[in-house]
């Protein structure tokens, strides 16, 4: 699978959601995610036993969002959906054999929801589900249809059965735990923006917080959640107060992906970031300042002002309206010192130096170079670079979204230049 370090956004964007790649195709093929598993085309097996939750399945009803854990049961004949990683429990179990197992883990959580993490726990060969965190399913297309489907009709606490291309999943709503005293619940409570908006935060995390990776900041590790409510309660006060963003980042946050360079998120309404951080942030007035809580610890947020357009984008092209709803493309990466991905030539280039590099290079595919020489000689995407390979374009499409913005407003054989986290983009589109 090609890597999607760079262009394809992870299902939290700030640094510290994001898994290792290894983890992420692992959590993939058993979560029933639709896409990077390399089993696209294999379909839901009709010749295994039918047990799915009928009565949970054609409801009308549905919610917007459900957090969801659930028990993965395969069998022998799903080996080639997994790609050879089939659990050896589920190698070694027919179908009938799972169907049975399903039916008996199903009854356990009728009888007694709070069983449903030791149940996960020794039974489930979905790795991604064995972190404790559940997943948060919506209607975007993100999860296979069946998984999707079945999530959004479960009330709190119940379970069901569904049937995937992956097995049979016993899944259970979670109920929404109670709101938070310290959060900013009034801000909250409002109708969101449409976005995008750009924030700052401090995150403040504590001990056995869900989603707490081994290398957990050691100041997180070492305080319990009455701690962080202090802590983020007198970090809160300091932003209210208007101190620095910036400095009380530096001083004060955990997430390693903008602690130290005082970065602002891009944060966007179909944006994939934890859920609750981009819930605030979508509420926030410019200037405006809250807390939330998520799998990661407290989040204390600031809106800020959108910057100015960067001189080398192209602002005439992203004015325009959309020309399509379906385009591919292909682009260079490049970055330097202050915005690149680690690349050795990024963090030894100047500003002045990108700037001549971009409109050197724009102007050779303007008379007609070909882009994948570029991207072989230039581009900074591990993803692309060498393979000279194009990436599909589409509203909902897993890309940060300036990539998007600026391949959907693109005429075919047109070149623009767009920036985002990870540098400035040239891109072309070829279709």
């Amino acid at each position: 699978m090609r890597s999607t370090r760079f262009l394809f956004a992870f299902l939290a964007v700030i640094a510290i959601a994001s898994c290792s790649k290894a983890d992420k195709d692992k959590n993939q093929s058993g979560s029933g995610k639709s896409t990077g598993t390399g089993s696209a085309n294999v379909s839901v097996p009709d010749e295994a036993e039918d047990i799915d939750s009928k009565d949970i399945l054609a409801r009308t009803k549905t919610v917007d969002e459900a957090d969801v854990k659930h028990v993965l049961l395969a069998w022998d004949a799903l080996a080639p959906a997994f790609g050879g990683n089939l659990d050896k429990r589920a190698a070694a179990r027919t179908n009938a054999q799972s169907a049975k197992l399903a039916r008996e883990i199903l009854a356990k959580l009728k009888k007694d929801p709070g069983q449903i993490d030791a149940l996960v726990k020794e039974h489930s060969e979905d790795p991604g589900s064995l972190r404790g965190t559940p997943y948060t399913v919506r209607a975007d297309g993100q999860m296979v249809p069946e998984f999707e489907k079945m999530a959004l009709r479960l009330e709190p606490n119940e379970a069901g059965i569904v049937k995937t291309r992956f097995g049979y999943h016993v899944m259970m709503r979670l109920a929404p735990p109670p709101p938070d005293p310290l959060a900013s619940n009034d801000i909250l409570a409002r109708p969101a923006g449409k976005g995008p908006v750009q924030v700052q935060h401090v995150l403040i995390g504590w001990k056995g917080v869900p989603a707490a990776r081994p290398d957990q900041d050691p100041r997180a590790a070492a305080r319990d959640k009455a701690a962080a409510d202090k802590v983020a309660s007198e970090v809160f006060a300091k932003v209210k107060a208007g101190e620095d963003m910036a400095k009380l980042m530096k001083e004060f946050s955990e997430d390693p992906g903008s602690k130290d360079n005082g970065r602002i998120y891009d944060v966007f309404a179909n944006g994939q970031m934890v859920p609750s951080f981009k819930d605030l942030s979508l509420r926030l007035e410019i200037g405006e300042a809250g807390m939330v809580i998520s799998p990661f610890g407290w989040h204390v947020i600031k809106r800020v002002p959108p910057p100015p357009p960067d001189n080398l984008e192209s602002a005439a092209i992203l004015k325009r309206e959309p020309v399509t709803q379906s385009s591919k493309v292909k682009h260079i990466l490049l970055g330097w010192k202050e915005v690149n991905s680690g690349d050795p030539r990024a963090t030894a280039r100047s500003r002045a130096d990108l700037e001549k590099l971009v409109k050197k290079t724009v102007n050779l595919l303007e008379k007609g170079e070909k882009i994948e020489k570029l991207m072989k000689e230039l581009s900074e995407d591990p993803g692309s670079a060498a393979s000279g390979e194009g990436y599909p374009v589409t509203p909902d499409a897993g890309l940060v979204q300036p990539f998007k913005d600026l391949g959907l407003r693109l005429n075919v054989g047109e070149v623009g230049v767009v920036k985002s986290q990870f540098g400035m983009h040239i891109i072309q589109r070829t279709e």
